[in-house]
């Protein structure tokens, strides 16, 4: 129960830090935010725990707030610059992958302590990190994609923000599952890692719905004085 509370929790300070970055900081905070979140989550993903009775990693929380932070930069800024942030995210993991592997090519001090744990958390398993990587690439993008998709046809911020969430989720849960899991358990075992990992995205999915309504609420002032460009003019003026 602990662990539950503390998860939904946190999932919720999670996302209002990410909002204040966005009132405060505009795009610039959002892209920030998701290249730090994409390294934070590849460390915390290596610890394991159990929410609501199903297998998670400390990872969770922060990649969910990724697509609120995706979301945002397609309802304000337009499509490109939320697809430029996905790829400045997937940059930031690759270069910090490698800082950390040429550290710890490093020969260690006598006095150094820290290698062998180093070397535990950090060296990694090659097709984890590839269906992680290509996971967060491919999702994410079509994240992007399927928002705008949504926000053009249909009306409705719930239908747009929600509906291209649980899609991209969807996609991004069988990629890293396939790449990473698949053929080392038996198939029903498998689909239930499938099945609990995305239903926990879910849940942060739809804890992070308010936050894209209050939104409107923080915008940041280069939306308030039109500086933010003329996309995020426009996407003012859609129906929502």
């Amino acid at each position: 129960m602990f662990n539950s509370l503390l998860f939904v929790g946190w999932a919720i300070a999670a996302l209002f830090i990410l909002l204040l970055i966005f009132r405060f900081f505009g795009k610039t905070g959002l892209a920030g935010f998701i290249g730090a979140a994409v390294v934070i989550m590849n460390i915390l993903v290596t610890k394991g725990m159990v929410i609501f009775g199903v297998d998670a990693t400390g990872g969770n929380v922060l990649y969910a707030s990724i697509f609120l932070a995706t979301d945002l930069l397609s309802e304000y800024y337009g499509g490109r610059e939320a697809r430029r942030a996905v790829l400045i995210g997937f940059i930031c993991s690759v270069f910090s992958l490698l800082a950390i592997l040429i550290t710890l090519l490093f020969h260690p001090a006598p006095w150094d302590w820290a290698q062998p744990s180093l070397e535990i958390i950090f060296t990694p398993v090659a097709r984890i990190v590839a269906g992680s990587m290509a996971a967060y690439f491919i999702s994410q993008n079509l994240d992007t994609y399927l928002y705008d998709f949504i926000r053009r046809r249909w009306k409705g911020l719930w239908l747009r923000n929600n509906g291209s969430t649980w899609v991209s989720q969807l996609v991004d849960t069988l990629i890293f599952c396939a790449a990473a899991l698949l053929g080392t358990m038996p198939g029903s075992a498998w689909l239930k890692v499938v099945l609990s990992t995305y239903l926990l995205k879910i849940v942060v999915a739809a804890v992070d719905t308010p936050f894209i309504y209050l939104s409107r609420l923080w915008k940041p002032g280069e939306l308030k004085t039109g500086a933010g460009g003329g996309e995020a003019a426009r996407a003012e003026t859609r129906d929502a």
